[in-house]
């Protein structure tokens, strides 16, 4: 949890403070019910409000005050629920909530979520215990993925002769049809190298999830869900892909991170 004092995981008083009547409850996951939060820890909000745990049986839910006297959807709100989240998954286990889940009170928080949907939210935590969300990002450099291209298709390679040196507006039908025979070359090429890099990764991951593309040079985008005790594993073959596709593709490992690909509570969606 952020600011949390590391494996003590004890509730400390005042937590679940009452909320200003003229306020909603803002809900941002769910996590075991013996963590220990940090009363400075902040959420979203406009003063951002401060992070509190409802509590019922074994788990909690992170929670803050709300005054909707404002549409929520600004980016400083979808970074502080994000960030929260992805600090909160680096200390213990969580069950992330999709921006935006807002319910009437701390008691709406018990009677419509926790309650109903206690043994299943225990559940999920318990399989999360001990493990980590990573993402994986492969961005192919350019100027090489295009050589590569015009090496292996002929016709490619004749039309970039065609266009070359000449207006724009002269060759218009030849651009496009280049363009179109690149994109279909580095998607294939994608398709090829990620299922490269998930056919490594699995045998030292508990779940991979293939992502969609968020750039047209994207060579990989992969979330694993990682034993931390086989971290250094992961982190091994990941090297090894780093030193093979060294100039042609950029590799980053981003988390760890609210495990958003592996599991959802119920009634926020896939």
């Amino acid at each position: 949890m952020p600011g949390s004092t590391g494996k003590t995981r004890t509730a400390k008083a005042g937590e679940t403070a009452r909320r200003d009547q003229d306020s909603n409850s803002y809900v941002y996951g769910v996590v075991p019910a013996d963590v220990e939060l940090d009363p400075e820890t902040r959420g979203v909000g406009d003063p951002p409000g401060r992070i509190k745990l409802v509590r019922h049986g074994e788990i909690a839910a992170l929670v803050s005050d709300i005054v909707l006297d404002r549409p929520l959807g600004r980016p400083d709100d979808l970074l502080a629920h994000q960030r929260l989240l992805d600090a909160t998954a680096a200390e213990v286990p969580v069950l992330p909530f999709r921006f935006g889940a807002v319910v009437s009170n701390s008691e709406a928080v018990v009677e419509e979520l926790l309650g109903p949907n206690h043994d299943d939210f225990l559940a999920a935590l318990k399989e999360l215990e001990g493990r980590a969300e990573y993402v994986v990002k492969g961005r192919y450099v350019e100027r090489v993925v295009i050589g590569e291209v015009l090496a292996e298709d002929p016709e490619a390679a004749r039309l970039r002769e065609e266009i070359r040196g000449r207006p724009e507006e002269a060759t218009w039908d030849a651009r496009i049809q280049l363009g179109q025979m690149i994109g279909e070359a580095v998607a294939a090429k994608r398709d090829a190298d990620t299922a490269a890099l998930v056919d490594a990764l699995a045998p030292t991951c508990v779940g991979v999830v293939v992502r969609e593309p968020t750039h047209e040079q994207d060579a990989a985008h992969v979330a694993v869900l990682v034993d931390t005790d086989r971290r250094a594993e992961f982190e091994k073959v990941l090297d090894e892909f780093g030193e093979r596709w060294a100039g042609r593709i950029d590799l980053r490992l981003l988390g760890p991170l609210a495990p958003y690909d592996f599991v959802v509570a119920p009634g926020q969606g896939g």
